[in-house]
């Protein structure tokens, strides 16, 4: 290469990096130190590698914020994409039907939790549950019981930024500010065993806090109208496992006192706990199902929303009933989005990628079990290719870093210095790569967390 067209990638890599400081507002950013660095501007990406425009490679260990399933130009989703784009790119779903949205209802019912019926499509995860809480709201409305206006979440829980999403979240830093703009909800402890809120322990407390979760239930059913969760592990609170018994359990309850069960499987669907879907893990079939993120194998926004035939039966009446569910986005069923999802689960059955899983689950497992050992880990938990290791000041006591110290966000950096981006929630580092990642990737990428660890907490 040249001086001059050396001197001219320079001066467009400088352009890039001040243009991004001072036209974009970053999500989850704080943009005030986000203006004092030199950001990491990505142009490329190929299997589970991303290239920044210096030319550096790293590994995406986030899979770009927990959607990527195949990695990175997979020629078969960019060939569905390619020929999908040379028929239509786009044609609302108002009053029209499209070739891939039929064909994608039809491939994800055949593969959910039976009795799952109708597919609602929106376009991101927080807009699959926004819908799931008003289809929960306006069923009972339909059926003419009145009073069902509340629902029920988890402490720790995320289920999107929307406002109705933040209604049912559980997490303080994120949703506190937007308290006068929420509506009501119970809140129930999270099987957080780690930092139990009833100050138990896992080996003897036979999960009392579903105790708890049947107060609320039983005392308030009648006001309620469904209950959330997000099935298995609770993604942005922290990674946080739920013990076995517990996703069937609380199943067992929503039936018991007659309210709905809004499962949010945009962060744990499509494979990554090892089976497509979370739910399955109890044989649990819940009256929504919310998944996003994954569903077009990290290449386009897409969401779906499925329920049953009981829900959607309280929708149907003539038009002057005003039973119509009244919602909908101008890119509802996106053909090329849902022609990329349709690309996706094909290359799930032709890669065996679950089985994929399930065998780099164990390699995921025993690193878990010797990262515990380091002195500053105070727990690490995870299920299929999902896991987070908790870092503490103080193993003994639990005791958490100070926030200031941004323990997380250092480690992810001394990272990225060895060749691997990934976020922290907090100070839990999240492990989170694309399904496809080879074993020795996953085995690079965890010794480079590790050695980060220990470089941050132990210096």
């Amino acid at each position: 290469m040249d001086q001059k067209t050396t001197m001219a990638i320079e001066e467009r890599n400088r352009h890039l990096e001040q243009a991004d400081r001072r036209l974009i507002w970053h999500p989850f950013t704080q943009m005030k130190q986000w203006e004092a660095t030199t950001p990491l501007i990505i142009e490329e990406g190929r299997g589970e590698f991303l290239k920044d425009i210096y030319g550096r490679w790293y590994l995406d260990g986030v899979s770009s914020l927990w959607v990527n399933i195949h990695g990175h130009r997979k020629k078969e989703i960019d060939q569905a994409l390619k020929e999908q784009i040379d028929r239509l790119s786009h044609s609302t779903l108002l009053g029209l039907g499209n070739v891939p949205s039929i064909e994608l209802a039809e491939r994800l019912l055949s593969i959910v939790p039976e009795g799952l019926t109708k597919v609602f499509y929106s376009d991101n995860g927080s807009t699959s549950v926004e819908i799931a809480l008003k289809m929960a709201f306006q069923y009972w409305k339909n059926r003419g019981i009145e009073g069902r206006e509340a629902f029920v979440c988890l402490n720790h829980a995320y289920h999107g930024d929307t406002l109705g999403a933040v209604s049912v979240g559980g997490i303080e830093l994120f949703h506190e500010v937007y308290r006068p703009l929420l509506f009501r909800t119970f809140r129930a402890p999270s099987p957080y065993c780690y930092r139990c809120e009833l100050g138990l322990d896992r080996q003897s407390c036979s999960m009392a806090c579903l105790e708890r979760l049947e107060e609320i239930l039983k005392e308030h059913h009648e006001e309620i109208a469904a209950l959330i969760i997000e099935p298995l592990v609770q993604g942005a609170g922290g990674m946080i496992v739920h013990p076995e018994g517990y996703l069937r359990a609380v199943r067992e309850l929503t039936r018991k006192y007659d309210v709905l069960m809004i499962a949010d499987e945009v962060a744990v669907g499509f494979g990554r706990t090892g089976r497509m879907f979370a739910c399955e893990h109890e044989e649990v079939v819940p009256d929504f199902l919310c998944l996003s993120k994954g569903i077009t194998g990290g290449y386009l926004p897409l969401a779906v929303t499925i329920t049953t035939d009981e829900v959607y039966s309280a929708f149907l009446a003539e038009y002057r009933e005003l039973k119509t569910f009244f919602h909908g986005h101008s890119y509802t069923g996106n053909p090329l989005a849902c022609a990329a999802a349709v690309a996706s689960l094909e290359l799930f059955k032709k890669e065996n990628t679950l089985e994929g899983v399930r065998k780099k689950a164990g390699i995921l497992q025993s690193w878990l079990k010797e990262v515990s050992g380091l002195s500053h880990v105070g727990d690490a938990r995870g299920i299929g290719l999902i896991a987070g290791v908790e870092l503490v000041k103080e193993k003994d006591k639990k005791e958490p870093y100070p926030f200031h110290e941004q323990i997380g966000y250092r480690v992810c950096y001394r990272a990225r210095e060895r060749g691997l981006i990934i976020r922290p929630l907090g100070d839990v580092i999240v492990i989170m790569p694309p399904l496809s990642i080879s074993e020795e990737n996953l085995q690079r990428m965890l010794e480079i967390i590790r050695d980060s660890i220990r470089d941050v907490t132990e210096e």
